[in-house]
């Protein structure tokens, strides 16, 4: 299985991957397939991740929103000596705002490479769970393909047979008819006719 790992991790990182999770192509093969732990654990890490990155964007959005009021402030107060402890303070506001967001920028960074790792071990667990439920599929078919061969050879036999039983009581009821006259045989309530059973030729 190691090396099937690796050709998968090689297949994987020949080809831009999309986020599975964010990816309705891959809710729709779970409709399919059933997810094994290892896919729900990979899942539930993948989503945790984007959610705590759109968290941090909105977060930055928030403070920038701020900071832009913050700095509309400082400016309508310039000309007014009596606001500068306001002007002061919010220029320290404005320091914070900028080490938060220089904060959240730090860990944003990081995040696209947490992600694409976090999403390649979730596609490699999505690919063997595929794989497996491939080949249990493929011995279903070869089973059932078998068994239809079977079917089909013992059905041949039993159409032959049954010309065979066709041919015989038309054979016999003809005899009888000749031998003992269309009166005797309808005496004994025949069931068979050929004129109500016409051989099929095959």
């Amino acid at each position: 299985m190691a090396k099937d790992v690796d050709k998968m991790i090689s297949a994987l990182s020949a080809r831009k991957v999309p986020v599975a999770t964010l990816d309705n192509k891959w809710h729709k093969l779970f409709t399919k397939v059933v997810k094994t732990d290892e896919v729900k654990e990979y899942e539930q890490k993948l989503n945790e991740l984007l959610r705590k990155q759109g968290r941090i964007n909105n977060e930055i959005k928030e403070i920038k929103r701020v900071k832009k009021e913050l700095m509309d402030e400082i400016v309508t107060l310039m000309d007014d000596n009596e606001g500068q402890e306001k002007v002061d303070r919010n220029k320290q506001l404005i320091n914070d705002c900028n080490d938060k967001i220089d904060s959240y920028n730090d860990d944003l960074m990081e995040m696209p490479k947490e992600i694409a790792e976090v999403n390649k071990q979730l596609m490699i667990h999505t690919m063997e769970t595929c794989y497996d439920e491939l080949k249990e599929n493929e011995k279903g078919i070869d089973e059932l393909a078998k068994w239809l061969a079977e079917i089909r050879v013992e059905l041949k036999k039993n159409v032959v047979r049954k010309q065979e039983y066709e041919i015989a009581n038309q054979e016999i009821y003809s005899y009888m008819h000749d031998i003992f006259g269309a009166e005797v045989v309808d005496l004994f309530d025949m069931k068979y006719n050929p004129s109500d059973n016409p051989i099929k030729k095959e």
